[in-house]
């Protein structure tokens, strides 16, 4: 052992362990070769001070081998699903069954008219209602879609809520008092990134100033109250990925975006160490291995750096980025869709050997629908499958050290430092959003991407090489037809029941508080616990802030 290694033993790692135990003594191959805790180079060989600044230990700054000094070792990553489809009672049921095959996390798919702030019964919602995850529209779907789940017990809550960040977030708040459990106790992932809305997926609602300004609610609220097991801001680059960007553009226009809510944070009095722990960030694992592990140690260090050097923090927690990675879906084809197991297989490992801390993966049949229960519980298993047969687990950042690897995190170090200057020169996130800048980035990548498969240079197996005459047949997911009417039915009879003169004032205190400027939280907590609905609660939000209108961008 070197002495820089004996050190961070002593210094780093007892302290931690005697907090976070490991799960065995001992680590070993299945051959019963001794696996050690982290491997590093010979102090005489070591090639420079600087290449040891930049890779360090795992668990000390800048975090390129990790965000603890045993990783795995302690606790496997949280394991989780995007799931959610339907009512909330059939969501309900699907989460009922993950947990029992041992899923630890939940990641909440809401369909598209929830995520754009508009109730089941509205002329734009319909054909949509259930179609790609569940639909919540008010306090009582939330009610549903858990009853029955020990919210304090699961290890991690996510859901897909950016636009409607805010109001999905006083749902939950709403829910935890229903249920009598302290909302500190829970551990509450709220996506929350507006601004990459308008960048990828497009379910953006309000102009970005107003996105901003709301998703910042939720940062501030969480830290003034002491939430400090909730997410209130996961920053996104998986849509921008799944857009069509590089892994480097993946990276920098996300942490883009991060600045702006951190700049939007401070800018209400915060200091930089009150809050920045809680921010995670939302990654892709694509199936580029060795560039999709190198991504993980290059975010890690940029953002750690990002947070020293330009925002002064000194706490180590607020140098630490948290990464949620989801198996790339895009990477997904609909011919041969089995092959789609080795692929999110692949992905699954290069995000366990990237370091991240909680990891959702793709069901075989992504590319058709929403996935069955048995695609499910095989995606689940390939998790499982990599958590305890593949051995990775027994060593801290089994690939540093790799001259490949290395090179690859410095170069791609590099290239995201480089994006985040750009962004600065043309004025930062929201100005980038206005001027086309992502948006033409991203599409451009998209193109040169698109073209290397279509000429064949870049192979997907099944699409456009070793292609077969007769493709797998899967069973496809089919949806209860009937969901859509029976939720505007449950919809129509919580306005007939509920004290419409409370819902009426209750969205009148948000109109009021939205155009004071003041955070909304508080009184969309009221106005959801009232029984006022998603489409309700925007509707008084858009009657402040507006729609938003997109430019076109030649």
């Amino acid at each position: 052992m070197t002495r820089s290694q004996d050190r961070w033993e002593r210094d780093v790692v007892a302290p931690w362990l005697e907090d976070n135990p490991e799960r065995q003594a001992e680590f070993d191959t299945i051959s019963g070769l001794p696996l050690e805790r982290c491997y590093a180079r010979e102090e005489t060989k070591m090639a420079s001070a600087t290449d040891q600044d930049n890779l360090g230990f795992p668990g000390e700054y800048p975090f390129t081998r990790g965000v603890n000094p045993s990783m795995y070792r302690g606790d496997h990553w949280v394991m989780g699903m995007y799931s959610g489809f339907g009512s909330a009672e059939e969501a309900n049921n699907r989460y009922r069954t993950l947990l029992k095959a041992g899923q630890t996390g939940f990641s909440v798919a809401l369909d598209l008219p929830t995520q754009c702030g508009y109730d089941a019964d509205h002329p734009l919602a319909a054909g949509e209602v259930g179609k790609v995850g569940v639909h919540i529209g008010s306090l009582a779907d939330m009610e549903q879609l858990f009853d029955g789940i020990p919210l304090e017990q699961v290890r991690q809550i996510r859901t897909t809520a950016n636009s409607i960040g805010p109001i999905i977030t006083a749902m939950y708040i709403a829910l935890f008092e229903k249920q009598g459990v302290d909302p500190a106790r829970a551990s509450m992932f709220v996506q929350n990134d507006s601004l990459k809305e308008y960048i990828a997926r497009g379910t953006y609602i309000f102009p970005p100033e107003a996105g901003l300004k709301l998703s910042s609610d939720v940062i501030d609220y969480c830290a003034r109250r002491g939430l400090s097991n909730w997410t209130p801001l996961a920053m996104s680059g998986y849509h921008i990925r799944d857009s069509g960007s590089t892994a480097v553009q993946e990276v920098a226009f996300t942490f883009a975006n991060g600045i702006a809510y951190i700049d939007e944070t401070l800018s209400r009095g915060f200091q930089i160490d009150e809050f920045a722990s809680q921010i995670w960030t939302f990654l892709s694992a694509g199936v580029d291995f060795l560039e999709e592990v190198a991504k993980f140690r290059a975010a890690r260090r940029v953002w750690a750096r990002l947070m020293k050097e330009r925002y002064g923090a000194t706490s180590p927690e607020s140098m630490k980025l948290k990464i949620f990675a989801y198996t790339l879906g895009g990477n997904l084809v609909a011919q041969q869709p089995i092959n789609n197991v080795a692929r999110v297989a692949i992905e699954t490992l290069a995000a366990v050997l990237g370091g991240v801390q909680t990891i959702a993966t793709s069901s075989y049949d992504e590319a058709y629908s929403i996935p069955t229960e048995h695609a499910a519980t095989v995606a689940l298993r390939t998790q499982q499958i990599v958590a305890h047969e593949t051995g990775v687990t027994g060593t801290v950042d089994a690939l540093g050290g790799s001259y490949a690897i290395e090179s690859l995190t410095n170069r791609m170090e590099e290239e995201i430092l480089d994006y985040i200057e750009k962004v600065d020169t043309h004025g930062g996130a929201i100005n980038c959003i206005e001027n086309g800048y992502f948006k033409k980035t991203i599409s451009d990548s998209s193109y040169e991407h698109h073209k290397r498969i279509e000429t064949g240079s870049r192979v997907l197996v099944g699409l456009n090489r070793f292609q077969s005459e007769e493709d797998s047949e899967v069973p496809v997911f089919k949806g209860d037809p009937n969901t859509e009417a029976r939720q505007i039915g449950r919809l129509r009879k919580l306005r007939a029941e509920r004290d419409n003169e409370l819902v009426r004032s209750s969205l009148a205190k948000v109109i009021e508080c939205a155009r004071s400027g003041n955070n909304l939280i508080v009184v969309l907590t009221e106005a959801v616990r009232a029984n006022a609905t998603m489409g309700e609660v925007c509707g008084a939000l858009r009657e402040v802030y507006g729609d938003y209108v997109p430019r076109d961008f030649v």
